[in-house]
């Protein structure tokens, strides 16, 4: 059960872009919800580890994520490193995974254009299938990111959806053997952030994820 709520965690959160032109840097506020695939595990055990909002800020490359959850709290990819660090209330040192792997192969892929309207912004629909999920991202091009920051972060396909929407999701549903996860953005915050936040706890230790 561990190893499928990591899996499944370190997978749940990325974000948006500013109306200007230039790539979003700022703090995106999601609210999320859960269907337990698991079995024993209900929706609201599920929530209640993996919280039901997130903040996610963004800066070039780099990102960081912090949750409401009481199993996990919060991300930090740095992007020089090819390394997401994720902090588990469970675990002292912060687990590591390379963004480089990623044994789940896309299969398919399809847009649908002008799908829906989030926050005022006609978003396209891409549907990506993997020999273990489906996923389902919405976007807007009024929002866009350079995905070739992201090109070697095949990890959670994140690289599968940058590469073709060059944008940021608004909404994000992922459904797979442990979980139905929605996720959708209530608030978006252009603003300067300091590099500062994006840097590991001083004499931190860190260890690679095992799952």
């Amino acid at each position: 059960m561990t190893k499928a709520l990591c899996c499944v965690a370190i997978a749940l959160f990325i974000a948006l872009v500013n109306c200007y032109g230039q790539d979003f840097e700022g703090k995106i506020t999601y609210e999320t919800a859960y269907k337990s695939n698991i079995p024993g595990m209900s929706d609201e055990q599920l929530s209640l580890m993996l919280g039901t909002s997130q903040q996610f800020f963004i800066k070039g490359g780099n990102y960081k994520t912090t949750t409401n959850g009481t199993f996990l709290l919060w991300q930090i990819f740095i992007n020089k490193d090819s390394k997401l660090y994720n902090k588990m209330a469970s675990s002292e040192a912060l687990l590591w995974n390379d963004v480089s792997i990623n044994t789940d192969e896309i299969v398919k892929a399809e847009i649908n254009k002008n799908a829906i309207t989030i926050l005022g912004n006609p978003c396209d629909e891409l549907v990506l299938t993997s020999k273990n999920a489906v996923e389902k991202y919405y976007f807007s091009s009024e929002f866009k990111i350079d995905a070739k920051l992201f090109i070697n972060h095949k990890f959670n396909h994140w690289d599968e959806f940058t590469k073709r929407s060059n944008a940021l999701p608004l909404k994000m549903i992922i459904n797979n053997p442990q979980m139905i996860l929605e996720a959708m953005a209530t608030e978006v915050l252009p603003m300067k952030l300091d590099d500062k936040i994006f840097a590991l706890p001083a004499g931190a230790k860190t260890e690679r994820n095992p799952f």
